[in-house]
């Protein structure tokens, strides 16, 4: 049964007023620093019929209908994971997605109790840890530590009970069927949900802009990928995907910086790499030139032990590889590349409209110069008479999870649930029901 009738209806507003959401970039690579999107007026306007009762979370007695509770969206980054309750403007807990293990014994009887920390107490403990991602390119690697994390997502992030919310999930397009099984598997026998479907990241991310119809450049932490959607719906054929995204850009700063001189080895070290990556690079709008001019243009960084990094050609060579990875050895195509290569496989008639609703989403797209790049290369693969607009949303980093919150929370949604009672009768439905 289609969503899209009530998804139009309750994105019609913004549809018509998109200057006001994003900004086109012929000239400018980051979104307006002025929130353009208010988000918690454009939710309420999204879908007037839902209307959630916060006072529903303090009370102790349990519903006769679970599914009249506030579903949970939890997007599963591979760098970030990104949750809270639908209708809600922004996600309410948002941490990033390893599990720290000690890499030293305990002496004392005062040392840190637990074997693993997630969340907060990574973080802040993470020079005494070992850290694992159980997310690799948009696939779960190890369960045991995904299930840890949801787990923590719902006692120490949300502080409610799996048992008495539905729960929409993200997962990135093309993953194998056993990921989305698996996690099914999980959440209904383990965490005990009411209810479950999954969506496609980009597609969320297309309905945070307002958007039932565009191409969505989701490049995030483990994956890259273009999804065209046209009417709410993805096209499995035309989409294309690179396992070359933020990590990997992270893994490259982390080369380019020991070969500077700067010993950053370890997990916890690298985490501080991925800090630089995140407030010193930029992407160049001519690599060559860039290196010719950048002189004796160095910016400084200071690390926790309070040294101080020197950064020159590494702040832009560094985020080089999502246009050009050649240069760290893989056989893939620049994201550029990837765009106009998802655009080409689509009917002739949709083209044009994909190539003027280009949305960026993903945190690696936030990178200083994104935008300018991306417009300039795609500008030379497309048609000289084709028009290119590309909007970068200021809160992309979780647009995937936005648009979760709005799907999960129009009225009309309930209908699309797949109930426990569904699933024990075919779990194959699970692929069935929640594939857009």
């Amino acid at each position: 049964m289609s969503l899209l009738f009530p998804i139009k209806s309750a994105l019609t507003l913004h549809s018509r007023k998109e200057d006001q959401f994003y900004e086109l970039l012929p000239k400018a690579s980051e979104a307006d620093p002025r929130m353009i999107v208010e988000s918690r007026s454009a939710l309420s306007r999204w879908d007037h019929s839902v209307r959630y009762d916060h006072r529903r979370e303090e009370m102790s007695a349990e519903y006769d209908d679970v599914l009249t509770n506030q579903p949970v969206v939890i997007d599963n980054g591979s760098g970030t994971m990104k949750a809270g309750f639908a209708g809600q403007d922004h996600p309410k807990c948002f941490f990033p997605s390893f599990v720290g293990r000690p890499k030293h014994p305990r002496v004392m009887a005062g040392a840190l109790e637990g074997d693993t920390f997630i969340g907060r107490r990574a973080q802040e403990y993470r020079g005494l840890l070992k850290i694992k991602y159980p997310i690799e390119h948009g696939i779960v690697t190890d369960w045991d530590d995904m299930e840890r994390i949801w787990s923590w997502v719902y006692t120490e992030e949300l502080g409610t009970l799996s048992e008495e919310h539905p729960v929409l999930l993200t997962e990135a397009p093309l993953n194998p069927r056993a990921n989305r099984d698996v996690a099914a598997q999980i959440f209904f026998d383990t965490f005990n949900v009411p209810a479950l479907f999954t969506s496609v990241q980009a597609v969320l991310s297309l309905y945070a802009s307002g958007r039932t119809t565009g191409i969505v450049l989701d490049s995030g932490d483990g994956v890259t990928h273009a999804v065209p959607v046209f009417e709410g719906f993805s096209m499995p054929h035309a989409i294309r995907r690179v396992d070359v995204a933020g990590r990997d850009v992270t893994d490259h700063l982390q080369l380019l910086l020991r070969k500077a001189g700067h010993n950053l080895h370890t997990t916890a070290e690298r985490e501080v790499v991925r800090t630089i990556k995140e407030k010193c690079c930029y992407v160049a709008l001519n690599p060559q030139k860039e290196e010719k001019e950048i002189g004796g243009r160095w910016e400084e960084f200071k690390l926790p032990d309070g040294n101080a990094v020197q950064l020159g050609p590494e702040r832009f060579k560094a985020p080089e590889i999502l246009f050009n990875p050649e240069l760290i050895g893989e056989e893939y195509a620049g994201v550029h590349q990837v765009v106009v290569d998802s655009v080409n496989r689509v009917d002739l008639d949709l083209r044009k409209n994909l190539f003027t609703n280009i949305v960026l989403s993903g945190g690696s797209t936030l990178c200083k110069g994104f935008g300018d790049r991306l417009l300039n290369e795609v500008k030379k693969l497309a048609l000289k008479d084709v028009k290119i607009k590309i909007y970068a949303p200021p809160e992309r980093k979780y647009s995937t999870w936005i648009g979760g919150s709005i799907l999960a929370g129009l009225s009309t949604f309930k209908k699309m649930w797949i109930s426990a009672e569904e699933y024990q009768e075919d779990p194959d439905i699970i692929h069935k029901k929640s594939n857009f």
